[in-house]
């Protein structure tokens, strides 16, 4: 897949140029996941108290936090409130050195909007250096597996066109938009079919260049 239209600039992974919007996605089922292995020398561990300053680093390497501080932030917010959990529910990827290098949680929506029993996928990072090393879809399809075994039979993701690489990846695991979503957010999501032409967007129309570019960068 290729973009149906022509940067002025090569994409990053985290793409702060592109405007924002969020969005959101689910996963009906979760027995028919697909199986993707590590690459050697990797391994998966789970959470271990202390683990709280690795899952900054991973995350603000990954450019999903803005500094150790920001980190702090939202690590009170999502987890700090509720660390008795992450042992089963919060996963890395750890190198032959012992460091951990990737992150993801299987979740559920802590602002409560979702009263479903759906399991939520929360905070998918790579370490910046070891991005392109074929983590990211072993990390995704484990986690989701988790996310089954803790008892949900069905997933959502939030995520945002920012991270738009992270979006088509949830795309070729079946994952959807949510309709609500599609709808309030739908520029949205014709920025993500101009961006990747992914075949599950294709009831969007492609967004131009001057709908996806950010305020900042249309103005220079």
């Amino acid at each position: 897949m290729k973009a149906l239209v022509s940067l002025p600039f090569e994409l990053d992974n985290h793409e702060s140029r592109i405007r924002y919007y969020e969005l959101l996605l689910k996963r009906d089922r979760l027995d028919d996941l697909p199986k993707y292995e590590l690459p050697a020398g990797y391994r998966f561990v789970m959470y271990r108290h202390g683990d709280r300053d690795s899952w900054i680093a991973i995350e603000h390497s990954a450019k999903e936090l803005m500094g150790h501080s920001h980190g702090l932030d939202v690590w009170a917010r999502y987890f700090g409130w509720n660390e008795a959990e992450l042992p089963e529910r919060m996963v890395f990827i750890e190198n032959e050195a012992g460091e951990k290098v990737a992150t993801a949680t299987a979740y559920f929506d802590i602002f409560g909007r979702d009263q479903s029993g759906a399991g939520w996928l929360h905070w998918v990072a790579v370490r910046r250096e070891d991005q392109g090393k074929g983590l990211a879809r072993p990390l995704i399809a484990h986690t989701l597996r988790l996310m089954r075994s803790l008892g949900h039979s069905r997933a959502v993701i939030p995520t945002q066109t920012n991270t738009w690489l992270a979006c088509k990846l949830y795309l070729d695991f079946g994952f959807y938009p949510i309709p609500e979503n599609a709808e309030r957010n739908r520029d949205g999501w014709r920025i993500m079919r101009a961006l990747t032409d992914h075949p599950a967007l294709k009831e969007f129309e492609p967004a131009a260049l001057e709908e996806i570019l950010s305020e900042k960068e249309r103005m220079g």
